[in-house]
């Protein structure tokens, strides 16, 4: 916000004075251009408050462990107890600086993501009625339609082939199609104005890939055998080269969710930090000829991370529906069936 009103009182100051020019020894201390990027980047961050775009909603509790609990209404509570402090949006102790043991609190990006699965929840709620849901008839409602569009592709595209048997794909739909609508809802609420995306996080991305690991190897000793994912770890070598094979596939099987964790990450960023530096660009420059370049771009990238939104949804939702399929069917007894 501050960005925006200082750019807006330089601009007027300028327009008032023609003769003034754009010297940088000009402009005041407020207005210079040379931390515009600081401010922009720094809408990438999370926060200890919940705000959409400039604006602070309210305050949300900071929870910490760290030689006991101590809880804070919000961050003025926080410093005015003098244990803690903020600093570039990260708490650490007053007297040394450094983090605590273990911070939960609520930040901004937890917000939207609760946003995220009430609103997930309140659509299957609305659609669940059966009147829109009736036996042998068409759903009704654009929801309605578009979620059973989603989870039948879901379904029969994606899950069904990548996994062994139908009775194992239906017993595990449920996930992919919540690990996909979570992202991509999740994903979109970033692009709303003021929004804030928490896929651009290593911590949630983490998170959803940690999940993803127990489902993949979960799936694998449910449906195998504890005798025949350890066999797994041979990855069908002769046992004489287990010394090799073991370490190699007891390493591949935290690399998938490494993968899984840096890509979402890096993809749901990439785009935001592009899309920011060129809108810092057009504030650090003050140029209106520049500005007809950069605005229509910016559109363009706009509407690329609408996509992009999409698309990483589906790819983290089928990658891991391919791994829980070899995690399986490389040791399954049975071939694929519709049974």
């Amino acid at each position: 916000m501050d960005l925006f009103e200082n750019y807006m009182n330089y601009s007027e100051s300028t327009l008032s004075n023609p003769d003034a020019g754009i010297s940088t020894n000009q402009v005041p201390a407020s207005a210079d251009r040379s931390y515009v990027f600081d401010e922009v980047f720094s809408e990438l961050g999370d926060h200890s408050g919940f705000n959409i775009g400039p604006y602070h909603i309210c305050d949300l509790p900071i929870i910490i462990v760290d030689d006991g609990l101590h809880i804070y209404r919000n961050e003025t509570s926080m410093v005015s107890d003098g244990l803690y402090k903020e600093v570039n949006h990260n708490i650490v102790r007053t007297v040394d600086g450094k983090e605590p043991a273990l911070d939960l609190s609520v930040t901004n990006l937890v917000a939207f993501q609760w946003i995220a699965i009430i609103f997930i929840l309140f659509i299957f709620k609305r659609i669940s009625s059966k009147k829109r849901l009736a036996v042998n008839k068409a759903p009704k409602g654009f929801f309605a339609n578009a979620v059973e569009k989603i989870i039948i592709y879901l379904r029969e595209e994606v899950v069904i082939p990548s996994l062994p048997n139908k009775k194992i794909a239906d017993s595990l739909t449920f996930y992919f199609i919540a690990t996909f609508l979570f992202i991509l809802v999740v994903n979109l609420l970033g692009l709303l104005p003021g929004g804030h995306t928490a896929t651009s996080a290593l911590p949630v991305t983490a998170a959803l890939s940690i999940i993803a690991f127990f489902v993949i190897n979960g799936a694998a000793l449910k449906y195998s055998g504890i005798k025949s994912w350890l066999s797994h770890l041979l990855g069908g070598a002769p046992a004489f080269l287990a010394i090799i094979m073991v370490p190699i596939e007891i390493l591949s099987l935290f690399i998938k969710p490494f993968s899984l964790t840096i890509r979402l990450f890096a993809n749901m960023t990439a785009g935001h930090i592009v899309l920011f530096a060129f809108l810092g660009l057009l504030f650090f420059f003050n140029n209106y000829i520049l500005a007809t370049a950069i605005v229509p771009f910016s559109v363009f990238l706009y509407l690329l991370e609408l996509l992009v939104a999409f698309i990483q949804s589906f790819v983290f939702t089928m990658l891991v529906a391919i791994y829980t399929g070899q995690s399986i069917g490389t040791h399954f007894k049975y071939k694929y069936t519709d049974k």
